[in-house]
């Protein structure tokens, strides 16, 4: 068993307009997701499967051919790996869940957030 509070993670700055805080298990992973409005999450997909849980703010995501607006209060399911990306159209404050872990994210291998 862990106890654990997000003041006590460390934010990890990825760009000018994204940062994050993450917390891991072995098989499930959550992360605080921080986007200024205008920050761009460029087309990925990953094993993982991802829910994404909005609340501040707005995201535009495109996936499966759609664009969706996730706004606060809701939550998108993105399957196992289905491509999308995703634009900030307010600042944007939320949680991402995963399963199994990002394991690109834990050793800093997730390029594409980082530019």
């Amino acid at each position: 068993m862990q106890h654990l509070s997000w003041e006590n993670v460390k934010k990890e700055v990825l760009n000018e307009k994204m940062s994050r805080k993450i917390i891991s298990g072995e098989k499930a992973m959550l992360a605080q997701i921080f986007i200024a409005k205008g920050g761009v999450v460029p087309l990925h997909q990953h094993e993982s499967e991802q829910l994404s849980y909005v609340l501040e703010g707005a995201l535009k995501f495109e996936l499966e051919g759609k664009e969706v607006v996730v706004r606060k209060g809701e939550v998108l399911l993105i399957p196992s790996h289905v491509p999308h990306s995703a634009v900030a159209v307010e600042d944007f404050f939320g949680l991402d869940v995963f399963s199994p872990i990002r394991l690109d994210w834990l050793t800093g291998k997730d390029d594409y957030l980082r530019r």
